[in-house]
């Protein structure tokens, strides 16, 4: 999947994006969408079985990092109106 191919995730979202690998794994991709762009969040190679427990752990921590990002974002923004006030 190319970049021109997705549509722009909401700040905050994961898309995972997953492809039967050459050697019969999966490829699977994490996108994480940002409020200016979609990156790259993780891709692991060639996963078998199940993947989740591998994939699952990382989603959870990225989810967080941005949740804690978007309100130290908003108490920033906060303070700076109250201190204009």
């Amino acid at each position: 999947m190319s970049a021109q191919d997705r549509a722009p995730l909401r700040p905050g979202s994961v898309l995972l994006f997953w492809e039967l690998a050459p050697s019969g794994g999966m490829d699977v991709t994490a996108y994480l969408g940002l409020t200016s762009a979609n990156v790259t969040l993780a891709t692991w190679p060639n996963l078998h079985g199940d993947w989740t427990p591998v994939v699952h752990p990382t989603l959870l921590e990225a989810i967080g990092l941005h949740a804690a990002l978007s309100v130290a974002i908003d108490a920033l923004h906060l303070a700076n109106h109250l201190a204009d006030a």
